[in-house]
């Protein structure tokens, strides 16, 4: 499970540290917009896993609403920048998220049970901490256009539920 946490850990510490850089090294409005995109999808990837895994109605609820909310996030964020004309611009910040959630994924695929749904839990909790620490440190700090920033305000809120939400089931699963 360290493992697992380390992992994510390590790939959103290439958020975290970018602060530190120089101005020039913050993430262009593009980028961004893939970084949260490509977060909000690894989060229906593992709410998806979780639902078809579990036989836990808590856990699978929380997994349903984590599919649901991110997904209109998403949507909303492809909307905006449609109406922008801004492409999502790949980067290696995604690049670490996305092969971190693979890894992620993989280990969950082979648990079972009340040890699969802990992990997904303990899991959830871990990765929106740390969305949600580089949302308010970097990401937001870092958007230059108006609209994009509300619309990572308000997925922050939202997060910050999920965060909460995630911590109450995996106080019931204990």
């Amino acid at each position: 499970m360290l493992i697992r946490h380390t992992t994510a850990f390590a790939a959103l510490l290439l958020l975290g540290a970018a602060p530190l850089a120089q101005a020039a090294d913050k993430p262009t409005d593009p980028q961004i917009a893939h970084i949260a995109y490509t977060a909000d999808m690894i989060d229906i990837e593992a709410a998806k896993q979780a639902i078809k895994k579990s036989k836990n109605k808590e856990v699978v609820d929380f997994a349903k609403d984590m599919e649901r909310d991110h997904e209109a996030v998403n949507k909303q964020a492809l909307d905006l920048l449609k109406k922008l004309k801004v492409k999502p611009e790949d980067n290696a910040t995604s690049q670490a998220l996305t092969k971190a959630a693979k890894e992620e994924h993989a280990k969950l695929a082979k648990l079972k049970g009340a040890a699969f749904d802990k992990a997904y839990v303990e899991n959830e909790v871990a990765y929106h901490k740390q969305v949600n620490g580089a949302l308010e440190t970097l990401l937001i700090p870092s958007a230059s256009n108006a609209e994009l920033k509300s619309l990572l305000e308000t997925g922050l809120k939202i997060f910050q539920g999920h965060e909460q939400h995630a911590e109450h089931v995996a106080g019931m699963l204990k």
